[in-house]
């Protein structure tokens, strides 16, 4: 974010969202902003029902081992952490007019409610008390959530049209949906019927050769990014093949089958590790039950836990739940690279007309995750999950969007990031040659 606020243009101006969808929503205005945050909330409702209509109640019964694992919360606690995230940074900062030049520790308001901070600020309460039945029940963080709406939608009103003036409403758009996936990642982990389908993927298409070019990474322009996404940067790129799509079930069916669970050879040193500390003798992606053998041209030959139903893999749609040691054994199998991410975006912008495919998945690439040239913090990251800064040097970055990924966050040059272990969510990747 520049350190002098630029005005929004009105929605509808060229280059700016005509839509709540829109990927451009980081430059939205008053207006759009407004109606997104009321389709937002509206979302995290509807998943809350659905867990209810799944569970019969949404005070969810987790096994102990499940409630330790790296990414799974209560859902109802979850919810009523998204409407504290927006009144903690909006309704009760009063620093907020800053933008990203806002005070890590700005002077706040009381909360709408007394209880709100040891409720759900996960600095005051630990990963154990989230489980605790005395925390609100599930009405309770509705209206909650219906509360904080309502007094972030005042708020904005009156809000400078200016990216320091929206800065932590497009923040909390984004945060909302961010933990919308969440949710969805969660319901696969527990076996949830959510009703939710992936949508039918296109033929397999031959890889993609590129050109040697110039390209520039990052953000440098108007609107809102995370601080990972900041400090953009021209990168030299050699000539390089890619995948058109990420690696299919067909593909990584063959590797299992070729003895790649067992060959020490092909895994990374740490990740051999990490297969070797895996429940039962790990021979598959997370969710599997059955892989390998009998491969047809129409059904495939994985058998996956999908929303608790156990269902036949397509054999030309993406492998999912994988690690980035998985990934990368393939890739030494195959005899292959996993794609940069500067390879990725290359590709997703130029190559879309030739094949290129991207969506159905979140693709782990090459290397670490490292700032970029004229990175900056985020004043509301400090230590958390979303915190590129705890990630630099371990976690891997990821590029693209999945099935469950709201629409305005599916922008080709987001840039997420994970551990190499992590395998909960919607997880895939694709190749280079070498």
């Amino acid at each position: 974010m520049s350190s002098s606020p630029q005005p929004s243009t009105p929605s509808g101006a060229l280059g700016l969202p005509h839509s709540i969808d829109s990927p451009d929503m980081h430059r939205a205005g008053r207006e759009l902003l407004s109606l997104a945050l009321i389709d937002a909330r509206n979302h995290t409702l509807h998943l809350l029902s659905l867990y209810e209509q799944a569970l019969g109640s949404a005070a969810l019964p987790v096994p102990r081992e499940l409630q330790a694992q790296e990414g799974m919360l209560p859902p109802v606690w979850l919810a009523g952490h998204i409407g504290w995230f927006a009144e903690w940074w909006i309704g009760r900062n009063t620093q907020r007019a800053f933008g990203a030049d806002c005070p890590v520790r700005p002077t706040r308001l009381a909360a709408i409610d007394p209880g709100a901070d040891d409720w759900w600020n996960p600095a005051q309460i630990g990963p154990e008390r989230r489980w605790s039945p005395e925390l609100p029940d599930l009405a309770q963080t509705k209206a909650y959530l219906l509360e904080t709406l309502e007094s972030t939608l005042e708020l904005l009103e009156h809000a400078a049209e200016t990216d320091a003036g929206l800065y932590f409403y497009r923040l909390a758009l984004f945060h909302e949906d961010l933990r919308g996936e969440q949710f969805v990642v969660m319901a696969q982990t527990l076996g949830l019927p959510l009703g939710i389908e992936q949508a039918p993927v296109s033929v397999v298409r031959e890889p993609l050769a590129l050109p040697a070019t110039r390209w520039a990474l990052g953000r440098d322009e108007a609107g809102f990014a995370f601080a990972q996404e900041r400090g953009a940067h021209r990168v030299d790129v050699p000539e390089f093949e890619i995948d058109a799509q990420p690696v299919t079930w067909n593909q990584f069916t063959e590797f299992v089958d070729d003895g790649g669970y067992d060959r020490e050879e092909l895994w990374h040193g740490e990740g051999w590790r990490w297969l070797a500390a895996q429940a039962e003798g790990r021979r598959g992606p997370r969710h599997v039950e059955q892989i390998g053998a009998a491969r047809s041209a129409t059904g495939g030959s994985v058998l996956q836990q999908r929303f608790g139903a156990t269902v036949r893999a397509a054999c030309h749609h993406s492998a999912v739940h994988l690690s980035w040691w998985e990934a990368d054994a393939w890739a030494r199998w195959a005899g292959r690279r996993i794609a940069t991410e500067v390879e990725w975006e290359i590709a997703a912008h130029t190559a879309a007309r030739r094949g290129f495919r991207w969506g159905d998945v979140h693709e782990w690439t090459a290397g670490t995750l490292q700032p970029w040239p004229g990175y900056r913090a985020d004043p509301w990251s400090g230590g958390g999950e979303f915190d590129p800064a705890a990630g630099f040097g371990r976690a891997r970055v990821l590029r693209g969007a999945s099935f469950a990924t709201r629409a305005r966050l599916r922008s080709m040059r987001r840039r997420g990031f994970a551990l190499p272990q992590r395998d909960d969510g919607f997880l895939g990747f694709r190749t280079c040659a070498l």
